[in-house]
């Protein structure tokens, strides 16, 4: 690991090759897991002022999630994320004709119907943020589902920052991405 600005980045965002594989996976980490996405609490507001925006893009049953559970659900240990639907996929999934699974989120925003890309989170995956008192740790999450991702990446030779490269700007801005390209050119 090493320290960038207020974050402390895992080595492994440099050491691990990793490009989404829709093809191979149908994004299925929209429908997998145990929780819906994580939010950051500024996004709750962007969740419920975009709600008409995005609304049309979202399926019946995401809809009808969102309005029985909210736009965002907060769990018991305080941790913010995305409404599911009955307990799996993200209610802000929708599939193509061949069952992939997508975000309407970001259908909306590429329509220009919002200006609300998507969730950070959903964003920089395979990053996580961990956010502590004196700085934010960035590490690599690795997920089974994600090992054809693995192998493109790794056949394609792009190293995680390099993939998540427009959400890593998003979220720390530009200047502190350029010094992780200068760390990253440095490593061995």
């Amino acid at each position: 690991m090493f320290q960038l600005g207020k974050t402390i980045v895992s080595d492994d965002l440099i050491e691990k090759d990793f490009v989404c594989n829709l093809n191979a996976c149908k994004g299925i980490c929209c429908v997998a897991g145990e929780a819906g996405a994580p939010l950051e609490h500024a996004e709750l507001e962007i969740l419920d002022q975009e709600h008409e925006n995005i609304k049309p893009y979202l399926r019946p049953e995401g809809i009808a999630a969102l309005q029985e559970q909210g736009n965002w659900i907060e769990r018991e240990n305080g941790e913010l994320e995305t409404t599911l639907v009955n307990n799996k996929e993200c209610a802000y999934t929708i599939f193509k004709d061949d069952g992939t699974a997508m975000c309407g989120i970001e259908a909306a925003y590429r329509d220009g119907a919002t200006g609300f890309y998507k969730p950070i989170s959903c964003h920089l995956y395979p990053v996580r943020i961990q956010e502590y008192t004196d700085f934010k740790a960035v590490n690599y999450h690795k997920w089974q589902i994600c090992d054809d991702a693995c192998a493109l990446g790794e056949e394609l030779s792009v190293p995680v920052y390099k993939f998540v490269k427009e959400a890593l700007i998003r979220k720390f801005g530009p200047e502190w991405y350029n010094e992780l390209e200068e760390i990253a050119q440095d490593f061995s």
